[in-house]
């Protein structure tokens, strides 16, 4: 997470240092039970802007890996833009199966259970990577979308994991 650089021309100093220090302190709740791995750092500019690849682990459903990539902008980009605090809301999303798929007690409602959530701004952003299950067609539906308060963004990737044909031991009992 880069922390940004907090300037304030009315002399607000105090208010902004006990927003980056709530920051720090709340970020850590804001992540789900899903730790992200990074795997890659591809520089895109002279500017610091970088692409970061993930690897996530679905907590819920051991033998699936998703790896995310999103865009982390650089000190210089930020400053140029005034924008500080927040990352652009693209990301990508690829799930595979990456050892014997065992189920245990996942959502299945419509909505599905959120995965991994990271924040992407001091506050109202952030990336969420969310499962679905399709049991009409027995698969599992990754997706990866920017959760906002208010603004939602319409920017969005999926990815799935088909169980048909596969071993697939389900600790609940197969719905």
């Amino acid at each position: 997470m880069t922390i940004p650089t907090c300037i304030r021309s009315n002399g607000s100093a105090g208010l902004c240092a006990s927003l980056l220090a709530a920051s720090l302190l709340f970020t850590p709740m804001l992540t789900s039970a899903a730790q992200a791995e990074q795997v890659g750092e591809v520089g895109v500019d002279w500017l610091g802007n970088d692409i970061l690849i993930d690897a996530v682990r679905d907590p819920q459903v051991d033998g699936v890996t998703c790896h995310v990539a999103y865009f982390d902008r650089g000190v210089i980009d930020r400053l140029q833009k005034g924008n500080w605090f927040e990352d652009p809301s693209n990301a990508s999303i690829s799930c595979r199966q990456t050892g014997p798929i065992t189920i245990k007690d996942i959502d299945l409602d419509e909505d599905g259970d959120v995965v991994f959530k990271e924040s992407r701004s001091l506050i109202w952003k952030s990336l969420v990577v969310r499962r679905i299950y399709d049991k009409t067609n027995d698969t599992l539906v990754y997706l990866v979308n920017s959760q906002q308060v208010q603004d939602g963004s319409a920017k969005m990737n999926i990815s799935t994991v088909p169980l048909y044909g596969q071993e697939v031991v389900w600790e609940k009992g197969r719905p």
